[in-house]
């Protein structure tokens, strides 16, 4: 595992608003995720889980702070710049699987990797890879509307690390599946995971899987804390 973080947060903030009225999400908020680890964001409902994704995922911009990906600080990235290095460096997997219904499974899979550049073949040839790696070899050809809510969010999962990034970003990824099913598909998660080497950092309710990560940090009152193992 490399010493140099895949993902580093430095006295992250984020106002909403300003003067009396002003709202602090997060208020120096320090984060670092190493290549290969598998690690939790737990906190209740409304500490800004998703605003701190969004803005390690360059979705949003501190108020003040950095965002170092791969070592590389990002504030002086403009929009285009931001673009690319989502589009290269960063996979998003949300609790709603967001698949475009009028594709199937595998041209979900294809199409991230064709807007990067690959041929149809090569995209294909990647979407059924990657689907075989979650089970779904026999499912390529069906779209969202034919799978289950858990062969829906495989895929979603499978289509974020199509680019090969190195972070994945996951909110509630198995917030909308029943436990079972929320079982299966963290384990196909961690399991590619572990295959490809990227970082991931879930935020979850689900405190029985947050115990099975590397690590959990807690966001309570704008800021994190690591969790004693």
């Amino acid at each position: 595992m490399s010493s140099e973080p895949a993902l580093r947060l430095e006295g992250v903030t984020r106002r909403f608003g300003s003067g009396d009225t002003a709202l602090d999400i997060l208020r120096g908020v320090n984060l670092s995720l190493l290549p290969g680890e598998l690690v939790a964001l737990v906190g209740p409902s409304g500490a800004g889980k998703s605003t701190l994704l969004h803005i390690a995922g360059l979705l949003e911009s501190p108020t003040s702070g950095k965002v170092m990906i791969g070592g590389k600080d990002c504030a002086g990235l403009g929009d285009a710049g931001r673009t690319l290095l989502r589009r290269d460096a960063i996979g998003f997997v949300y609790q709603f699987h967001h698949l475009l219904p009028e594709f199937s499974a595998r041209e979900n899979v294809m199409i991230p990797q064709m807007v990067a550049g690959l041929s149809s073949a090569e995209a294909g040839e990647r979407a059924d890879q990657l689907l075989r790696m979650v089970g779904l070899e026999a499912r390529v050809g069906h779209r969202p509307a034919k799978l289950s809510g858990g062969e829906q969010q495989r895929v979603a999962i499978v289509r974020a690390i199509a680019n090969v990034p190195q972070i994945l970003l996951a909110d509630e990824p198995t917030g909308n599946l029943d436990p079972q099913t929320a079982s299966e598909v963290f384990d196909q998660l961690t399991r590619i995971v572990r295959a490809t080497g990227l970082s991931a950092l879930i935020a979850t309710h689900n405190l029985e899987l947050a115990a099975a990560m590397d690590r959990t940090f807690e966001l309570r009152d704008g800021l994190v804390v690591e969790r004693p193992r």
